[in-house]
């Protein structure tokens, strides 16, 4: 559920991807006389992000993991859920207030900072490193990709479905490169509009995976067994 939920999440929000990394897609250099050239180019500059993504996504195994071996995988993902959706429905000033925006502007100006020396080289390390550095910029969309992670059953799921994110949006991100400005503001704006509800559609699915309640692969029931002090935990997934 969690790998391929990674995988509709990057595919459903590549157009958000547009908006906030299209112009460093379309800045990077490489000219489209020599098209085999800009297409590795652009396959190493997104082969960095995600990498940069499954960096990501063991950091959200490793909180997985401390809640799973603190016997509390359900809450966690209950708890993620509701922090989804409270993100999506509370007003952009109460969210702020959790996260600072000078942090991010700090982040940001830096990142920038190192572009700004990168995009004008042409190797494949260049490239690499762009990608990579585009993978940790602020985004809400890699933060519901990262929810997700966390409530994955094992940090290999928890890698592998912020890598599946990363796949997700690299058509698009191709598209961009070799197309420009082929998507129309008002289609961007139209797909804007459908990633609230995304986001609220996988807090749902995150909620009612940790409330157990049993249905086979969407809910499986979920049981903590103590023995000599050892807890194991038993997913009941297919039965």
């Amino acid at each position: 559920m969690y790998i391929w939920g990674g995988l509709l999440i990057g595919l459903a929000g590549s157009f958000h991807c547009v908006g906030m990394c299209g112009p460093i897609v379309l800045a990077i250099s490489g000219s489209k006389n020599s098209t085999f050239r800009f297409l590795v180019n652009r396959l190493i500059y997104n082969s960095g992000r995600v990498v940069s993504y499954m960096i990501l996504g063991s950091v959200s195994g490793l909180l997985g993991s401390g809640a799973r071996m603190a016997g509390m995988q359900r809450w966690l993902s209950i708890a993620l859920g509701v922090a989804i959706i409270l993100g999506v429905l509370l007003p952009s000033k109460y969210v702020s207030r959790l996260f600072p925006g000078n942090t991010w502007n700090w982040l940001s100006s830096k990142l920038k900072s190192l572009w700004g020396r990168l995009l004008g080289k042409q190797s494949a390390s260049a490239m690499l490193l762009i990608g990579f550095l585009n993978g940790f910029l602020p985004c809400g969309l890699v933060y519901i990709a990262m929810a997700s992670a966390a409530a994955a059953p094992s940090m290999s799921e928890s890698v592998l479905t912020m890598a599946m994110f990363g796949l997700g949006t690299v058509p698009i991100m191709l598209a961009t490169a070799f197309l420009g400005g082929f998507i129309s503001l008002k289609l961007r704006n139209t797909i804007q509009k459908l990633i609230p509800a995304m986001a609220i559609l996988m807090a749902i699915l995150l909620i009612v995976r940790g409330l157990s309640l049993g249905i086979p692969y969407l809910s499986p029931k979920i049981t903590v067994d103590t023995n000599h002090g050892v807890e194991t935990i038993t997913v009941d997934c297919c039965h």
